[in-house]
């Protein structure tokens, strides 16, 4: 059976930055075709930015593809900034996003934290989705957050955890986002930049199944790092500001309705397969699709080719 593969690329045919509080502003473009069916994309991280393959997941003569860095990271200003930024601000934006580009209803697809922002939003405001696609399910529960940077990940990926532990002297890795925060947010730049290239560069290595050194590479540029490792450290520090560590499992039943599909790398060492299964009991009529022959990432071809199922299924 051929595979699915990325459409051609594409640039934006719109951006602009949208202010969505008096110290936010953030970059939005829209890629396409300007009269399709709308979907957001979410990106990871939190504190990614959006990437060139976020625009190549839909095909863009039948749908209208809106992407937007979230506050702090990518384009938005102002860079890496902890201030006023939360799970629910960035709810909040979205919908700042649908309201700005008169948008009665769109498609949710995130991947990652993506996919937690975009469960977030669905349960806050389900009249408004007509689809969700989510892929390498992560609801920012604490086993969850351990399992990727204190007891899990590093059993599968010892030589690479080693150093993301050496950072740390050894009375302080009982709470490893503790300490990373700490270094994070200090008062000296090079701290946080050095605390900031080994917490991302630790990510980018156990992301997919195969090596990629030009990711880990990447993830370590100092522009990226920086606002990618202090927010997403924020966030899990604070519990991805939850009211409770099970919430977004617990109102599953807001979304029930929602057409969806999960989809999720067997192998995915970054959020363990048990996400996706777990929301799946919660949330029987979604279709759940599992990569057996994937990790995390969203170019590994398995993942590629069944959200691109997904998005022809939704046109």
């Amino acid at each position: 059976m051929l595979r699915n593969d990325f459409y051609p690329e594409i640039m934006p045919f719109k951006h602009e930055m949208l202010q969505v509080s008096p110290l936010h502003k953030i970059y939005v473009e829209q890629c396409g075709n300007p009269n399709g069916k709308p979907v957001i994309m979410i990106h990871g991280g939190p504190g990614g930015g959006i990437t060139d393959a976020m625009r190549r997941l839909h095909d863009p003569e039948h749908y209208r593809i809106i992407l937007f860095d979230q506050r702090g990271c990518g384009q938005s200003t102002p860079h890496a900034e902890l201030r006023e930024n939360d799970t629910w601000a960035l709810v909040s934006d979205m919908e700042q996003i649908r309201q700005h580009l008169r948008i009665e209803k769109w498609q949710v697809f995130g991947g990652s934290w993506g996919s937690t922002l975009g469960l977030a939003y669905a349960q806050t405001h389900p009249e408004f989705v007509s689809e969700l696609i989510l892929r390498g399910i992560f609801m920012g529960r604490k086993f969850e957050i351990d399992w990727t940077y204190y007891n899990g990940a590093s059993i599968i990926f010892p030589d690479k955890f080693e150093a993301f532990e050496n950072l740390i002297p050894a009375e302080e890795r009982h709470d490893m986002i503790s300490a990373y925060y700490k270094r994070l947010t200090s008062s000296d730049p090079q701290t946080q930049l050095e605390a900031a290239r080994i917490w991302a560069q630790w990510e980018a290595s156990i992301l997919s199944i195969t090596p990629d050194p030009t990711r880990v590479d990447a993830f370590g540029e100092d522009h990226y790092a920086i606002s990618f490792a202090r927010i997403e450290c924020h966030y899990f520090k604070n519990g991805c500001f939850m009211e409770t560590d099970d919430q977004l499992l617990r109102n599953a039943h807001r979304i029930r309705h929602i057409p969806g599909t999960i989809i999720h790398g067997r192998y995915d060492i970054c959020t363990p397969f048990v996400n996706a299964w777990q929301l799946k009991k919660m949330w029987p009529e979604a279709d759940l699709q599992i990569a057996e022959d994937s990790g995390h990432a969203v170019t590994e071809p398995g993942i590629v080719h069944r959200l691109i199922e997904a998005t022809k299924r939704y046109i």
